[in-house]
């Protein structure tokens, strides 16, 4: 009798603990029950109870899901959908919409997930890193720092990011870099977006002071899978320069340059690649008031994240600015190459 009634004891912990919670099974017949939070980038993850700490699963790695929760959802063609999903019999995954349309797709086609219900904090995204390196010659020191911040909507993101590098060394004068950016993106059909961005750069290689520039154009996700994005983006921009200036004799004069610019770009982020994320942006400025003209802006990114400790991770970066009409003759070039140890949340 004492045996019996465990066992209905046990079953019913367990029934009410599934009934309450998601659950997943993996390939390997595993079986996690918890909070299922959200999927990007081919990671899934999920809170179990029994744990303060979320556990991380491949999105491939997952037979089957019993989702309770409502989420918004987006899948590699662009569509996006607000309600609940769950596995079928086939290996499927069955696609309820709060305005009660259903949509029965593969798993691969699901490209991002995330709780409708979840908390503003549970949206944010964020990095950040540093680096420092000491030379005994010349005492040369050089200090870098990145951070990023942004917020995942259902139809929309934000997006701000900063860098600053400086640069001592005896006998020469010091080297500043800074650069940032704030950028929005409204999600349109067939993975189509409208994008708004203000970018900032000052370096004294270039004697640039601060370069401001606003853009406004369209853009389009040719590629959108749990392994990979590739997209292509198109407008127009305003670019405000202000440029401090050292003449041979050693006096300084500065001077303000404006243009209304054209600009076509592409970025590309590989993130399934192990633990090793590849991210890359070239972005074309051809002026439309200064003949002649135009810019280009560079960025590489590779990142190691399982790196000793959780969350932590190891940075290389590379940018690249050219302008093939500088303030000053034979700086047509400014690059930088950092390397970082820095944490994301």
């Amino acid at each position: 009798m004492k045996k019996f009634t465990l066992l209905l004891f046990t079953l019913t912990i367990s029934t009410f603990i599934f009934a309450q919670r998601d659950s997943l099974i993996l390939n390997n017949g595993d079986v996690i029950v918890g909070d299922f939070k959200s999927m990007d980038k081919g990671v899934v993850t999920i809170e179990p109870p029994y744990s303060d700490s979320d556990f991380k699963i491949e999105w491939e790695g997952i037979k089957e899901m019993y989702i309770t929760q409502r989420y918004s959802i987006t899948l590699n063609d662009g569509q996006r959908y607000s309600g609940t999903f769950t596995s079928t019999d086939d290996g499927k995954i069955l696609i309820k919409d709060e305005d009660g349309t259903e949509r029965i797709v593969d798993p691969n086609q699901i490209v991002y997930l995330n709780s409708v219900d979840d908390s503003f904090s549970s949206r944010l995204y964020a990095n950040i890193d540093f680096g420092y390196s000491l030379t005994k010659a010349n005492n040369q020191q050089q200090l870098n720092a990145n951070f990023r911040i942004g917020y995942i909507a259902d139809m929309w993101s934000l997006d701000l990011y900063y860098n600053s590098l400086f640069t001592t060394q005896d006998g020469v004068e010091d080297i500043r870099r800074n650069d940032g950016g704030i950028g929005y993106r409204y999600f349109l059909p067939a993975d189509w977006y409208l994008s708004a961005d203000l970018t900032w750069l000052s370096n004294t290689e270039q004697s640039l002071d601060l370069r401001t520039n606003g853009k406004i154009g369209i853009g389009n996700y040719i590629i959108h899978s749990n392994t990979a994005y590739w997209g292509l983006g198109a407008g127009g921009a305003f670019n405000n320069e202000d440029f401090g200036l050292t003449s041979s004799e050693g006096t300084d004069s500065a001077y303000n340059r404006q243009s209304f610019e054209g600009y076509i770009g592409t970025e590309l982020n590989l993130y399934d690649i192990g633990d090793l994320n590849l991210f890359t942006n070239l972005t074309a400025y051809p002026s439309f008031t200064e003949s002649g003209r135009w810019r280009a802006d560079f960025r590489f990114d590779a990142k190691y994240d399982d790196f000793l400790i959780k969350d932590f991770y190891i940075r290389l970066g590379y940018t690249l600015n050219y302008d093939n009409r500088p303030a000053e003759p034979g700086k047509e070039i400014d690059y930088v190459l950092t390397t970082g140890f820095g944490w994301e949340w």
